[in-house]
């Protein structure tokens, strides 16, 4: 079975995002005043064949330890959309 599998990687909170205060920049400057933070990542979808939504989930969850996420760096959090 296929299953669609999306791995969302952020910055951890504590960390400076530099690419977050860019756009929050440059929302301000475009008159945008009530958006107090931006943090922005990775939003990734893997197309994962197993034999369970669960097996699935696993196979997201070492594919973004071994390679999609920087541990040290950011959290990341998995869901099967379909």
């Amino acid at each position: 079975m296929i299953f669609s599998v999306q791995v969302q990687v952020m910055p951890l909170k504590d960390l400076l995002d530099p690419q977050g205060k860019a756009v929050m920049g440059s929302l301000q400057n475009l008159g945008l005043p009530s958006i107090k933070d931006v943090r922005v990542g990775k939003n990734i979808q893997l197309q994962i064949e197993a034999n369970s939504k669960e097996e699935a989930i696993d196979i997201a969850n070492e594919a973004a330890k071994k390679l999609l996420a920087n541990s040290v760096m950011e959290n990341f959090y998995i869901e099967v959309i379909s």
